[in-house]
């Protein structure tokens, strides 16, 4: 296993970069009605989620670097739902907001397990 220098080493980290990518490419669809709806805040909610993780592991403590990690994690579940809303508003988005829920799936299920990792005592 590779050591770990900075935030751009973590795995969880480099996919939520792909999921920004992602959810940029299914928002740019949308019609111009939803640039400041459901566009700029899917848009704001993915780029939450590696912007909490970088935060998170610049901080000085474990406390605060897990409490980042949570804000990430509900960032993906807000997201969560709004791509469900776009797979319902927008029938023919129904697959790119279905490999973004997938990926995002992973994400949350990664972050999961680095929070509860860091949350229980050290030996």
């Amino acid at each position: 296993m590779a050591e770990i220098k900075s935030h751009k080493d973590l795995v969880v980290w480099q996919r939520a970069i792909i999921l920004v990518q992602e959810v940029y490419s299914i928002t740019e669809t949308f019609p111009k009605s939803e640039v400041y709806g459901l566009s700029s805040q899917m848009q704001r909610a993915a780029v939450s989620i590696p912007s909490n993780i970088a935060e998170g592991y610049k901080r000085r403590s474990r406390k605060e670097y897990v409490h980042f990690l949570n804000i990430g994690n509900a960032s993906a579940a807000e997201l969560e739902t709004q791509l469900i809303i776009t797979g319902k508003l927008y029938p023919p988005q129904q697959q790119k907001t279905g490999q973004a829920l997938g990926l995002l799936s992973e994400i949350q299920r990664m972050l999961t397990v680095l929070i509860r990792r860091l949350s229980s005592p050290q030996p």
